[in-house]
């Protein structure tokens, strides 16, 4: 199968390795020429994969016209703030891409302002003949560049069944196993939430809470996770999936996690937009924490964690006190 990959960040990088071990055509596709051209001429992802060659039969790509024309899947690896552009991009290029059949999300996150899921902002901008679809779970970049085991769920609206499996049987293989799933806006709601409550187990670390407080946070993340998604929704089952529980798991544990390691820093001492205007990679969670406060003010959301965070990152309210009260809110069954 021939597969586009747009964006190489690591986890666009990651998945065109692993897409090229498995067997497949993939083209790798940066935003920036500059960046195509280090590509090219090292082989290797320096700036946000590193240690990790790119196999001499990947193809890598800057003009997306020629790219698109052979393609039957497009993979969206772009940070969610850049996805209605990149999708517009890609609409201005299709051209001849008769063979272009499913687009996939990567992204994990809202859309600041519309606090549209990528799905949501994939089928506005996409040719309806195209169907769209979110790849998500809890996978680190370096592992799967690394063909460590992973697993992961695909969930896609408007494709045909028998093309969406050979897509999952396509992306999988010995070393990444790819569930599919029906339930669209929970996976990509899981993937979402599960940024904002890595930044919560990460103050968790920087305030040297103890495993206690953290698997308390967890618990209770993960049941705010539920009620926020189906609220929104979503089925609830799909959060106790990897797309919910497992990315949370793996996102709130990881030293490589950016979302848990930013949330470290805040619980060490350092401000948000410093951190931010530091930062080479994107933390997801930042933006995404501000379209879900949004969404749940709108919809009278009952979401105390996510409340807190939300108050850390742009009230400058210190960890500390989030903590508090979060401890100190009425009492309650479980």
């Amino acid at each position: 199968m021939n597969f586009a990959i747009i964006g190489a960040g690591a986890w666009g990088t990651a998945v065109a390795i692993h897409l090229v071990r498995a067997g497949h055509t993939a083209t790798l596709v940066p935003r920036r020429f500059e960046q195509a051209l280090a590509l090219a001429s090292t082989r290797e992802n320096t700036d946000y994969l590193p240690g990790h060659p790119l196999p001499l039969s990947l193809q890598l790509g800057h003009e997306l016209a020629p790219v698109l024309m052979e393609a039957e899947v497009v993979l969206l690896a772009c940070p969610a703030q850049a996805l209605r552009a990149t999708c517009e991009h890609i609409a201005a290029n299709l051209g001849l891409a008769t063979q272009l059949k499913l687009a996939i999300s990567l992204c994990k996150g809202l859309e600041t302002g519309t606090h549209k899921r990528p799905t949501e902002v994939m089928r506005e901008t996409l040719p309806a003949t195209c169907a769209v679809g979110a790849l998500t779970g809890p996978t680190n970049a370096a592992e799967v560049a690394a063909g460590r085991p992973a697993a992961m769920v695909l969930a896609a609206d408007g494709a045909d069944a028998d093309y969406l499996a050979a897509v999952q049987a396509a992306l999988s293989g010995p070393t990444l196993r790819v569930y599919l799933g029906d339930d669209t806006a929970g996976v990509e709601y899981g993937g979402c939430l599960k940024n904002i409550y890595a930044i919560a187990a990460g103050c968790c670390d920087g305030l040297r809470l103890g495993d206690n407080a953290k698997a308390a946070l967890l618990t209770r993340a993960l049941a705010e996770m539920v009620r926020v998604g189906t609220a929104l929704g979503a089925r609830p089952e799909t959060f106790y999936g990897l797309g919910g529980f497992g990315d949370l798991v793996a996102t709130c544990s990881g030293t490589w996690s950016r979302n848990r390691t930013f949330g470290q820093h805040l619980g060490e001492g350092q401000k948000a937009a410093d951190l931010i205007a530091a930062s080479k990679s994107v933390v997801e969670g930042y933006r995404t924490t501000e379209s879900f406060y949004g969404l749940c003010q709108e919809r009278g959301i009952d979401a105390p964690i996510l409340g807190e965070i939300y108050q850390i990152l742009y009230a400058a309210r210190p960890p500390a006190d989030a903590l508090r009260a979060l401890m100190t809110r009425d009492l309650k069954r479980e």
